[in-house]
């Protein structure tokens, strides 16, 4: 018998940790996950806009007063944006977002021929939808995921937010100077095929929620942490040896 490839062998291994990891998070935090947002698939793409580097309650509040203050997207589109920024105040650089979503709404319209909710993009495959939102301005593999799979369409991509990418690199599922964005890809190929979206999320909502609730930026609390038997980092930390297992990278 051949000896398996070591690219093979490490993307094997890292697979089943990360699935052993989806296991012992979506146990811990109580999955199967309710999705948070009815949204249409425009709606979430603005939404995502507007939550760039703003916490989540600002950013809502920021969605909530633009659509009490306009009954369309064309009706955004169409503003002077110095109205557009006074309704997104709540948001972080609203001088920014103002111009950059009536952008986007005006490149959505152009590319669709019209006025567009973007409900076309539930018959493309994922990676042509994904494409597709990722040549608008300002849109990223991080907000493409979001829209595919928080909207009303359901779709099994998954986003990877600041969270769930810092759980996944002291587990050692991606190298250490892997970015948010390229972790997308990188994270997304661990998982099997054929998950739907309910599992999809589920996985990306039981990273955050640790990242959230344990995993912290700063003193993360990795005496209590269910994953420490298999993260380096947290061995390290604590000097915690249990029966050693190479290191993936």
């Amino acid at each position: 018998m051949k000896p398996t490839p070591p690219s093979v062998a490490d993307f094997d291994a890292r697979r089943d940790l990360a699935l052993w990891t989806h296991e012992r998070l979506c146990t811990q935090y109580g999955a199967p996950f309710r999705f948070f947002s009815t949204k249409d698939p425009l709606s979430e793409l603005i939404s995502a806009l507007l939550s760039h580097r703003t916490r989540n309650q600002d950013s809502h509040q920021a969605y909530q007063q633009l659509r009490a203050r306009f009954e369309t997207w064309d009706a955004v589109r169409d503003a002077p944006t110095e109205e557009v920024q006074e309704a997104i105040k709540a948001c972080t650089w609203p001088e920014q977002k103002a111009p950059r979503l009536q952008h986007v709404l005006r490149e959505v319209g152009h590319r669709c021929g019209g006025p567009c909710n973007l409900e076309f993009l539930a018959d493309l495959p994922i990676p042509e939808a994904r494409a597709w939102l990722e040549a608008l301005p300002g849109v990223g593999p991080k907000t493409s995921a979001a829209v595919l799979l928080f909207s009303t369409m359901r779709r099994p991509a998954m986003p990877v937010d600041s969270h769930h990418h810092r759980v996944a690199q002291r587990l050692g599922l991606i190298g250490p100077k892997v970015g948010e964005a390229a972790a997308h890809a990188q994270l997304e190929a661990l998982l099997p095929p054929g998950w739907d979206a309910q599992q999809v999320y589920d996985h990306h909502e039981a990273f955050m929620f640790h990242g959230q609730k344990c995993c912290y930026f700063h003193t993360p609390a990795c005496g209590r942490c269910v994953l420490l038997e298999r993260c380096p980092t947290g061995q390290a930390r604590t000097h915690h040896n249990p029966v050693s297992e190479p290191s993936l990278f």
